[in-house]
Parts: structure tokens; sequence; C-alpha cells
């Protein structure tokens, strides 16, 4: 099978991940040879992942590959580490991370997987009991600024081989492809020749069915955006516990898989369906159940489901003077500052609650238990264990960090056009 032009698109310049293995160096030579593809603009990048001795030497002969091509290069070395997921994943989001960062808006990201690829992929994925990730990679897929791109997805390896051999290209082996140690390059080398062996067109048919479960998994992102809609909160990071509760349990599992998705957050194991639906949704009001998984949480409070980081509390000895003049770091990352800057009579204690504090609202003539108004106020338990509070030099309670102000903290800003900020960092944007 010949491998045909790429497919035009205008205006849309392109950075092909180039690792310089057979396929990436197909894929890239393939791509120089359209004038299109130049014209809107071509690069190449390589992500050197430090997992083989020879790394740099191979970034050396990438290098040269572009030279001659006249292709700008890029070579990056990325920090590989196994959050739990394996190493294979772990390098996938350490490249995807490199690949992603200084895209510009609306460029492609070239990827040399083609059929063969497709069809372990499904293999591993039906292995691992995937549901909609059987419908395997996708040709085109939002990436960042720009887009995920695999334009040799069609094509057998067979095709890739012949297109290097007829070109006389020079390709780098890796020698982590000559074991059976990961699990694909055994699908690769013991499973797929007995498969091809007994069923010529096993490839081609695992990738077909990839494709038709695509267009059955589109349909039904539909239907699930429809009721995510219907049991969301006014804050997206929330579900209504009843209106979930009354989904039948397979839509159940496919709107906290979206919703998950949407937010950003590491995807929802099965084991978190599981505790979600045995332990979170039926559990009593105050027991503040939560599933934990890959630095992210979901909890209940009242009655509704909170997605977001696993944010730690802030450390029960915590307490630092703060002058307010320049902005304070918190021990869990949040920045409590003044806005505009401005300098404290005398500095405050900035400390994590011990419990029974009061403090004195604005409006009121008699100070509240500090418990009861953030409870007022909605706030959940693991927030309020984050909240740092402000003292005053004859230790009178003056705020929660900025949700709950006294009087004369209120008073003393208003005076200054001046108001408290906490803020917490953003979290990384899952590829």
């Amino acid at each position: 099978m010949p491998l045909d032009s790429p497919p035009p698109c205008p205006g849309c310049p392109v950075r092909v991940a180039f690792s310089g293995g057979l396929d990436s160096t197909v894929l890239l030579h393939w791509l120089a040879a359209s004038p299109a593809v130049r014209a809107s603009g071509l690069r190449a990048m390589h992500v050197d992942h430090g997992l083989q001795p020879g790394s740099a030497a191979w970034a050396a002969r990438c290098a040269e590959t572009c030279a001659r091509l006249g292709i700008d290069f890029e070579s990056r070395r990325v920090a590989v580490r196994d959050a739990g997921d394996g190493l294979e994943a772990a390098a996938r989001a350490a490249r995807h991370d490199a690949l992603a960062d200084g895209l510009v808006p609306g460029e492609r990201v070239a990827l040399a997987h083609h059929r063969d690829d497709q069809a372990e992929t499904i293999l591993l994925r039906l292995l691992r009991g995937s549901g909609d990730g059987l419908a395997a990679m996708r040709p085109l897929r939002r990436f960042g600024a720009g887009w995920l791109w695999r334009p040799l997805l069609d094509q057998p390896r067979e095709a890739l081989a012949r297109y290097a051999r007829d070109h006389g290209l020079d390709w780098i082996e890796d020698p982590s492809n000559a074991t059976d140690h990961a699990d694909r390059n055994f699908l690769r080398r013991q499973v797929m020749p007995r498969l091809t062996g007994r069923w010529p067109g096993a490839a081609a048919g695992l990738a077909r069915s990839a494709s038709l479960l695509a267009g059955q998994a589109d349909l039904l992102a539909g239907e699930d955006a429809r009721r995510l809609a219907r049991v969301q909160g006014v804050d997206p990071a929330t579900l209504s516990v009843p209106a979930l509760e009354a989904l039948a349990p397979d839509w159940r599992d496919r709107v906290l898989r979206r919703w998950v998705r949407e937010l950003d957050l590491p995807p929802l194991p099965p084991a978190g369906l599981r505790a979600i639906a045995d332990e979170v949704l039926p559990a009593q009001e105050d027991g503040e159940p939560a599933f934990a998984w890959s630095g992210a949480a979901v909890r209940r409070w009242r009655d509704l489901l909170y997605a977001g980081p696993a944010l730690p509390p802030l450390p029960e000895d915590f307490s630092k003077p703060w002058d307010g003049r320049s902005p304070l770091v918190l021990p869990t990352g949040d920045v409590l500052s003044l806005s505009p800057a401005a300098a404290f009579d005398a500095p405050l204690r900035v400390h994590a609650r011990q419990g029974g504090e009061r403090l004195v609202l604005p409006g009121r003539a008699h100070s509240s238990e500090l418990k009861h108004v953030l409870q007022e106020l909605g706030l959940p338990p693991w927030l309020r264990a984050r909240l740092p509070l402000l003292s005053g030099p004859g230790g009178e309670l003056l705020a929660a960090g900025d949700v709950a102000i006294a009087a004369p903290l209120h008073d003393w800003l208003a005076a200054r056009g001046a108001c408290l900020r906490l803020r917490s960092p953003a979290p990384p944007r899952q590829r």
C-alpha cells in the first residue's frame, strides 16, 4: 500500500514527534516531501526520556537527520517519574507534556502511529477491561492549544518499512524493542504474529473495530454531556447526589467519568466507580467519605459530590508572622496576599486552626464560633482544614483565609481600599 500525499490543511503548522526510530523517520521524511506542509510550517521535536544509556547520541542523530532535510529541530530532556501507572505511562505523560509546551494555536503534533500500533492498543485495552477506550487512538483530537494528528493510522507497518527501504532512510533501532519486557513488545513479538498467521487480516480487522467503536463512543458522548448537565451544580466541580443516584448505574458511571475528564483530572479507575457507588454516595452526610487516586479525590459533603486535586491540610503546627508587604506562600502551596500590597500596623500571626476559635464579624456585636461561621458559608471540611487563620498581636482572631474576616480587619482593609486574597496553585492539566 503506497503512502498517499499528506492530507491538506492550509495554514496548519506541524510539529513532528521525532524519536529517530523507523516509524517517526518515515513520518518526518514523508511530511518534509510535501511543499504544502513545509509552507504551513514544519518542525520536529525529539523528547529524550533519559531511559537508555545512548539517549544523548540518539538526539544528535535526530538533529543530523533534520539538518539534512532542512527542518527546524528541538531536543528536550524530560524527567520520567512513575506515579504508579508504570514506566511506559509515565514516559508517555512526560513526552506529551513536552510536545504540548509552546504549541502554536491550531498546530498539529504529528505522531507516527500506524495500523499495527492501533491493533496492539486495542488488545492492550481489552486486556485491561477498557470501555470507551476500545475506540483506541483517534486520527485527530484536541491537544493543548492544538491537535494530536496521526496521519499514518490507516497504514500497516509493512507500508512504512517499504517506504523506508525505497527512500534509503536511516533510523535508530531501540534495543528495548528486542525484548518482551514491555506489554506492547510482548504483543508485537509474540501475540500478533500468531494472530496474523491464523487470520492474515487480524490487524486490519481490529483497527476497523476501533473505528466502529469510535463512532458509537461519539454518539454516546453527546448523551453523556446532556446527562452530566442535568446533575451538575453551579460549580462545575460539584454534582447533585440525589440526581446522580437517580441515574441507572451504567449511565452514572459514564457521567462520573466524563465529569472527571472535563475537570482535567486523571481518569477515574474502575475501583473508583465502585467506591463511589458503594461507599461515597450512600454515606451519612457527616461521614465525609472520599475516594482518592493519582493525586485527585472525589468527596461527598451534604448533598453534593465534589471532585478536584487531593489537597493536603495546613500542618497543625504551622505558625508564621506576616507583615502583608509581600505574598506569603503556605506549606499547602496556597498564597496569601494583600491587594494592593500594604503593611499591617503590626505583624499578624498566620497559623493553622486549633479548634474553638471565635471572631466578631462585621455588623455583629457578639463573637461567633468559627466552626459555625464556616459551616454557614457552605465551606466543605477539607477546605476548612487548609484555611490559614490570621491573629493579631493580642491573639484575637482577625480572619480565616479570605472567606471570614473579622470586623477590625475588615475596617482596616476598607480604609485602605485593600482586600485579602487566598489563592491555590493551578493544578496541572491532564493530557
